[in-house]
């Protein structure tokens, strides 16, 4: 079987919550509670705005960067909104699949994203006035 094929039926596969649920369903992997995999995907998002802000940043010093500037400071607002939301609603700690931690990841990467994509604005604009 090919590896895309594998990864295609594990998609297509019911979500289930436990481990034992899953093992019910004739699932293999237990991907985690939907509030794990939220808070995943928020920190995954705002990990994106860290890197487009800094290779953003990066490249405003040579005159470009504006569109990545952008694209970092609503990846990192997105994620960290979405971290800030999630450690809200969550009603537990670390460790009880509520995915506290994932959230507080994508919060403090989330405002790192916001803050490089705004440094990188504001350095495409100081170079397009100077030039």
């Amino acid at each position: 079987m090919s590896v895309l094929l594998v990864l295609a039926e594990q998609a297509a596969s019911p979500v289930c919550t436990t481990p034992t649920e899953c093992a019910g369903q004739g699932v293999d992997t237990f991907l985690g509670t939907p509030e794990r995999v939220w808070a995943s995907v928020a920190a995954l998002v705002a990990l994106g705005g860290v890197v487009i802000g800094w290779l953003a940043l990066r490249s405003a010093r040579r005159g470009g960067g504006r569109r990545g500037a952008v694209v970092a400071l609503v990846a990192g607002v997105i994620g960290g909104l979405n971290g800030a939301v999630k450690l809200a609603v969550a009603d537990g700690g670390l460790g009880t699949g509520n995915g506290v931690f994932g959230a507080a990841l994508a919060l403090a990467l989330g405002l790192a994203g916001a803050v490089l994509g705004r440094l990188a604005l504001v350095r495409s604009r100081r170079v397009e006035l100077s030039g």
